[in-house]
């Protein structure tokens, strides 16, 4: 979504990316009025992501469970902080609330600013129970009566938020995030029946931040994701790029408080020789530096992210693949099966140390789910499973060119190579039809894979040996996706009488 500026100089109110999951109605009108009984008036760009990002669905959830907003310094995003805050103590009345910064002052800072709001509203500060400031921490808590909700502001570390069963977060300087950190508190919110994220912040100084994966998730439309960015989209590694600093239209589009609280002759300054210099399009413009992600992979670990859907499920038939490392030290079964949605739907099953417990597991999965085939590589070790898998069931098809549900496709070299193909192919896709639950493993995997040639005929297959680390969860849901098209397109080539051949 693309905005227009005003006729009056004033900054857009509007984002340049402006992605939200659909919702019926808004809890938005209340947070703002609430704030502005507080004396807190918010702007319309204000308003807007408040709008969109507490929106609510007809089974009244958050359209949202995650909410990024992005904008250069001083434009008013802690405005947007405050008028949430108040919103969850007062009106949603959440048990606990988890206010978080990258330093200790920025923490304390929130902590006074809502203080002052509070104490400034007589009709609120009646029903706070208490304020406190010490031991590194702040916060607010308010009398039993008026629902005991507490919001506490801490400075994050790899271990802030751990033990901590919040309804709702802030992370105020997101750009700062590493994944140790979000490994402390996101699962924070895993046992709250409706929980929120909210990530505000600048585009991060590193170019292979953590908050990469969440912007390409975000810019991609990830379900239950709302995105507000309202920096500039400029390559700043190109010399030509300079030229666009001086554009005071990029300006206004990337500053929504410009005309309001940022005086365009600041600005000015700061784009000037002596003002902010090669920080400018950092700091005033938003703009992010091109990613440069660890793991050396062919497969863009930010694209997988923008993959990620935590409730994401197939819907219907699936193909389940087997694949152990050549040293046996652990096995992998992937599954793969399209959604109601017509996207595409994979997931590691198990994945476990050794491999003496795959066949008994697949004899156990071909009853709880039914697939319509099993798939492993011919030359790979899982090939020494197939007598195994047979004693229990799961047989090579008696003519390869009629297979019956159930039955075991044994991939040659040359269909190994289709389907790791296939795989990078669907990373091609805009928007990415590929969905994922967030496992580990499979993430680890996707990041580190590395791809080897095979034959004279260019093709490529993944390549164990090239990879640090073990690549069977890739290698499973990779042969997992081919086995099914590859079932499908054996039993019929038209996909509307599956059922009936079924």
């Amino acid at each position: 979504m693309t905005s227009s500026l005003l006729a009056a100089r004033r900054g857009s109110q509007t984002p340049r990316v402006s992605r939200y999951p659909t919702y019926v109605r808004s809890e938005a009108e209340d947070a703002v009025d609430l704030a502005a009984a507080t004396g807190l008036e918010l702007d319309e760009w204000q308003r807007y992501v408040l709008q969109h990002g507490l929106g609510k669905t007809a089974e009244e959830r958050w359209s949202a469970s995650r909410v990024g907003c992005w904008v250069p310094r001083q434009n008013g995003k802690g405005g947007i902080i405050e008028a949430l805050e108040l919103y969850w103590l007062f009106c949603s009345r959440e048990k606990l609330i988890l206010h978080s910064a990258h330093e200790y002052k920025t923490a304390q800072e929130a902590f006074l600013r809502i203080r002052d709001l509070i104490q400034g509203c007589p009709d609120l500060d009646k029903l706070v129970n208490r304020y406190w400031q010490a031991n590194g921490e702040q916060g607010v808590e308010l009398t039993r009566a008026a629902g005991g909700s507490r919001l506490r502001f801490v400075a994050r570390s790899r271990s802030s938020g751990r033990g901590f069963s919040g309804d709702k977060n802030i992370l105020d300087e997101a750009q700062y995030l590493i994944e140790a950190m979000m490994a402390a508190l996101q699962p924070t919110l895993s046992a709250r029946p409706d929980p929120q994220l909210w990530f505000f912040g600048t585009p991060p100084e590193e170019p292979d931040a953590w908050v990469y994966g969440l912007r390409q998730a975000g810019e991609s439309g990830a379900p239950r994701l709302a995105w507000f960015d309202w920096g500039a989209d400029l390559d700043v590694t190109k010399p030509e790029t300079k030229l666009r600093y001086a554009d005071r239209t990029l300006w206004f589009g990337t500053n929504p408080a410009a005309g309001i609280r940022i005086r365009e002759e600041t600005i000015e300054d700061e784009c000037g020789p002596s003002g902010l210099g090669s920080k400018f399009p950092h700091e005033r413009l938003g703009v992010w530096l091109p990613f440069a992600g660890e793991g050396g992979g062919v497969l863009d670990p930010q694209l997988w992210a923008a993959m990620l859907d935590p409730e994401s499920k197939r819907s219907g038939h699936l193909a389940l693949a087997l694949d152990m490392t050549p040293m046996r030290d652990h096995g992998s079964i992937g599954m793969y099966g399209p959604r109601a949605d017509e996207l595409e739907h994979m997931q590691l099953v198990d994945y476990r140390e050794g491999v003496d417990w795959m066949v008994a597991r697949a004899a156990e999965l071909k009853v709880a789910l039914d697939p319509i085939c099993f798939v492993v590589d011919g030359k790979n070790g899982a090939a020494a499973l197939i007598p195994e898998l047979a004693a229990v069931g799961i047989c090579v098809p008696e003519d390869p060119e009629q297979p019956k549900r159930g039955d075991l496709l044994v991939l040659g070299t040359s269909e190994v190579a289709d389907a790791v193909g296939q795989f990078i192919d669907g990373f091609r896709v805009n928007p990415p039809r590929y969905r994922h639950i967030g496992q580990e493993p499979l993430d680890t995997a996707i990041k580190n894979v590395k791809a080897r040639p095979i034959g004279d005929a260019g093709q490529i297959a993944w390549g164990r040996k090239l990879s640090e680390v073990d690549i069977g969860p890739v290698q499973s849901v990779t042969e997992a996706r081919y086995g099914y098209h590859a079932w499908v397109d054996l039993v019929t080539r038209d996909y509307d009488l599956l059922d009936s051949v079924w």
